[in-house]
């Protein structure tokens, strides 16, 4: 087995799994309820793992997650009135103001 996504949302690292599932790689979630264990153990201990049941997929796991992170990131935007570049989160320029 390989470690192939872990992250401090359980429900990302859900939609991985869900997404993997979907093309027919098998996956084990580990740490599924451990986010109460934190204090006593280190707070990236406790994140929920994705972990592959044949290492052998470990290649296209890690496209597709990539690809889905990529997707869910979205891309940088240039403010038509100021030509700041934004994040893809923002959907007002912080210079002048103006939506995206």
């Amino acid at each position: 087995m390989k470690l192939i996504y872990t992250h401090e949302n359980k429900l990302l690292v859900e939609n991985a799994r869900n997404l993997l599932q979907m093309e027919g790689i098998e996956t084990v979630m580990k740490n599924e309820f451990s986010s109460g264990a934190a204090g006593d153990l280190a707070p990236m201990d406790t994140w929920p793992e994705l972990w592959l049941v044949e290492d052998t997929q470990f290649a296209v796991a890690k496209t597709l997650i990539e690809k889905m992170e990529e997707q869910a990131n979205g891309s940088d935007w240039r403010c038509n009135n100021c030509q700041e570049i934004n994040g893809a989160a923002f959907e007002v320029c912080w210079s002048c103001g103006s939506p995206a």
